[in-house]
């Protein structure tokens, strides 16, 4: 039997990151927290403390990666992971495109089978986290189109695999598989 993965998409700020943490601090064992942020500025500094502080008082273990997504989940599954957290894939997309502003949705369909077969492979119970990008308007240079459009592509692939999906706006969560 394979482990179980959950989706959790929404709007910056909608309650997404607390949902995860919910679902995963609900499985048995050690909970694991993979965070993909970089910092870059003060602002961030701070927010990955307040993160890292609350986290380490509820004894979450924490993987940061900003890129290999797939080598964090089978780090935390050969340390016995209970239950692992993304957060978040918007950044992990981010960081790849960063990396290399070429990346085509091909790619990124690699990269993101080749998490979702860690995923499959991982703990019993995998969260990921990732903004919902395409309701808005249409972005205005290619590079901000190509991040949606990888981003979108991520989520489908995700989504498709999963075994539950929520979608979070203003701190309610909608289960839609």
């Amino acid at each position: 039997m394979s482990n179980k993965i959950i989706l959790i998409i929404g709007g910056a700020r909608s309650g997404k990151s607390r949902l995860g943490e919910e679902l995963v601090t609900q499985a048995e064992g050690t909970h694991f927290y993979i965070a993909t942020a970089p910092v870059l500025d003060d602002e961030m500094a701070e927010r990955v403390r307040r993160h890292r502080a609350r986290r380490e008082a509820k004894s979450w273990t924490t993987i940061e990666e900003e890129r290999n997504l797939a080598g964090a989940v089978r780090l935390a599954s050969s340390e016995d992971a209970g239950a692992v957290l993304i957060d978040c894939l918007t950044l992990w997309i981010n960081n790849l495109l960063y990396e290399n502003p070429d990346l085509t949705e091909d790619a990124m369909s690699d990269k993101t089978r080749e998490l979702i077969d860690a995923l499959r492979l991982g703990p019993p119970l995998c969260a990921a986290v990732i903004n919902e990008v395409g309701l808005g308007l249409v972005p205005e240079s290619p590079l901000s189109r190509r991040f949606r459009d990888l981003s979108g592509r991520c989520a489908q692939l995700i989504a498709a695999e999963a075994d539950e999906v929520y979608f979070m706006i203003a701190g309610i969560a909608k289960r839609i598989k």
